[in-house]
Parts: structure tokens; C-alpha cells; sequence
């Protein structure tokens, strides 16, 4: 399941309080995903890391109350209290906690309550957990407690993910290598079982990050390495020294540059820089400027513009050059 249909899929079953268990390899973005929910819900999140927790830590600790003689459980103060009405709780890593640890959430999560506390009624549980093929340190999930989740199974997407980057701000050269290299966003269990450093869309923000530091020359190349592996390194430092020759962004958009890079990785840099640049206050002119030249590139490079555009809600009927683009490559449009 891709990004995209996972967060849909979430939300559907959030809202019915339905415990759902995601699945899927480290650093694809599973919390990040249930956090945005939240965040685009206006509703509360708490993030917790059942692998750092005792089995006691979630029973809560028991004290004598002095004025009715009994002893009773205090619940564990990082479980909702009910000061907000709506909320996620997030159990993250829940299958790489110990067994026991496990053993002291199935109530929660089924029953909504565990000992004396009761989670509040507006609240829903999602838990997410690496598979057992990930190399990670996982427990084997008991059948009770695997019983009580609908589990979804999420896998990187390179199409969501650039989607997602172009909103958020990543350098446009990492879009444009990912769009260049389809495989490069995701290299988890491939080559080398003893790597360190493999790319992720986690490590692709953390070369976005060391990019945005403008490091010395001398440094450039062991941190990006540090972050998705030596070979992608290199091969991403290479294409964006090739990329970084191209023609002047604001001479296209007022009609003065017509001059087209052969190269595919410059084509590559070039197209996704160009469909960051519009946006909803782009003029008619530069739009139809914009689009004059795309009919001078190749035609995967002019699609993938439109494409971009199309997705982000960019009118383009109105633009004197449309019909003549529509003529040369409606052929080529999915």
C-alpha cells in the first residue's frame, strides 16, 4: 500500500476507532504519516515508544489511599487524561518490545482500558512496527494480540514522495535525481547486508538538511555518504554537478532563453525546477512562456512538467500556447 492510500486509509479508520496496525521497512515515514493525520485533524497525538517502556510502566504503580484504606493504581501520566477530547496514540515499535511489554498493552488496545484507566472515548490507537525480514530486533507478535488490529502493510512510493517533497521544500536536485532514479529512493536490503548508511525518504531529508548547510568541499561528500551510502553518494554529487549548468530560470519565464541542455540529468534538474517555480500566482504571460519552451525539449521532459502542474491544480486551458502543446504531445499523456 502507498503512502498516499495508507494516510486514507488511517483516517477512515481513526475516525471509527478501529486499532490498525501499520507495517513496513524503517524510515519510509509510518509515524510521520499518523502524526500529519493528527495535525491535519486539529486533534491531539502522543507518540509512544513501547520499546523503551517496562512491563509495569503502562499497568501503572500501585499506592495506599489513606482515606478509603485500599490500594490503588495510579495510570502511567503519558496516557491521555482527558484534558483533550480527540486524540491519536501512537505505539510505536510495539513489536520490538518485550514480550511481556506486549502482553500489558492487549487490554488497552482492545478493551480501551488497562487496570483503572480508560482511554477517553475520542481517542483511537494506531501501533507500527518493522517486519521481521527488516534485520531489526523484533518479537514475534502473539496471535491475541495480532487479533486485535487491522493491519496495513506500507511500502515507499516515489510518485507520493515527490509529491510530498515538492511541498516540502526539498532541495530541487534530490527530486530530480529521485525522478532521474527511480530505484535510489528506497535502497533498504539491497547490495551490502553490512551497510550503515542506505537511502530511505528518512535519509533523503537528511541530505536535503546537509545540502541546505552548504558545507566545505572537502565535506560534502562524506556526510551525503553518511546519510544513504558511498556509491548513491557519488552518483547524486555527480548528477547535480551536471545538472547545476542550466539555463536561466527567469529568462524562460519572461521568454528570453530558448536554449535547451542535451543532457539527461540537466534535462532531469531543469524540469523539476521549472514546475516548482509556478504557482498559483504565476501570470498567463510566464505560463505561456513556460509552456512555449517545453515544446523544444523532449517529450518525457515537456509530460513530466504538465504532469507536475496538472497534480497541483495549474489551469493551463487559458494559455495561448496549450493548443499548440496539446497538438504535439497529447499522444504522450497518461
Amino acid at each position: 500500500m502507498n503512502p498516499i492510500s495508507t494516510k486514507r486509509s488511517l483516517t477512515h479508520l481513526t475516525d471509527r476507532k478501529v486499532p490498525v496496525f501499520l507495517w513496513g521497512p524503517p524510515g519510509i515515514g509510518k509515524s510521520s504519516i499518523v502524526a500529519q493525520i493528527a495535525k491535519e485533524k486539529k486533534i491531539a497525538y502522543i507518540d509512544l515508544r513501547l520499546s523503551l517502556l517496562d512491563p509495569t510502566d503502562l499497568r501503572g504503580i500501585p499506592f495506599f489511599n489513606a482515606d478509603t484504606g485500599e490500594a490503588v493504581w495510579a495510570p502511567a501520566s503519558f496516557l491521555p487524561d482527558g484534558s483533550k477530547a480527540e486524540g491519536i496514540l501512537f505505539l510505536d515499535e510495539l513489536n520490538t518490545a518485550a514480550p511481556m511489554v506486549q502482553a500489558s498493552a492487549y487490554q488497552l488496545i482492545l478493551d480501551r482500558k488497562i487496570g483503572e484507566y480508560q482511554l477517553p472515548d475520542g481517542w483511537a490507537i494506531v501501533a507500527a512496527g518493522n517486519r521481521e525480514s527488516d534485520r531489526g530486533v523484533v518479537f514475534r507478535m502473539a496471535a491475541p494480540l495480532a487479533n486485535r488490529f487491522v493491519h496495513l502493510e506500507m511500502e515507499a512510493s516515489v510518485e507520493d514522495w515527490k509529491q510530498w517533497a515538492v511541498g516540502a521544500g526539498i532541495d530541487p536536485a534530490i527530486i530530480a535525481f529521485i525522478s532521474y532514479r527511480p530505484d535510489a529512493l528506497f535502497t533498504f536490503g539491497q547490495g551490502k547486508d553490512d551497510s550503515r548508511s542506505f537511502a530511505t525518504p528518512r535519509t533523503w531529508e537528511y541530505v536535503n538538511e546537509i545540502v541546505a548547510s552548504e558545507p566545505d568541499p572537502d565535506l560534502i561528500m562524506p556526510l551525503v555518504a553518511g546519510a544513504i551510502g558511498e556509491d548513491l553518494a557519488a552518483a547524486f554529487l555527480g548528477f547535480k554537478v551536471v545538472a547545476g549548468e542550466l539555463p536561466d530560470l527567469d529568462g524562460i519565464f519572461d521568454g528570453s532563453v530558448s536554449a535547451v541542455p542535451t543532457e539527461p540529468a540537466a534535462l532531469h534538474m531543469l524540469s523539476t525546477a521549472l514546475a516548482m517555480r509556478v504557482g498559483e500566482g504565476t501570470s498567463s504571460k510566464k505560463l505561456n512562456n513556460l509552456i512555449a519552451y517545453t515544446l523544444k525539449m523532449p517529450g518525457e521532459f515537456a509530460v513530466m512538467i504538465i504532469q507536475d502542474l496538472r497534480e497541483r491544480k495549474i489551469e493551463l486551458d487559458h494559455v495561448d500556447s496549450w493548443t499548440l502543446w496539446m497538438r504535439q504531445f497529447n499522444n504522450l499523456l497518461h
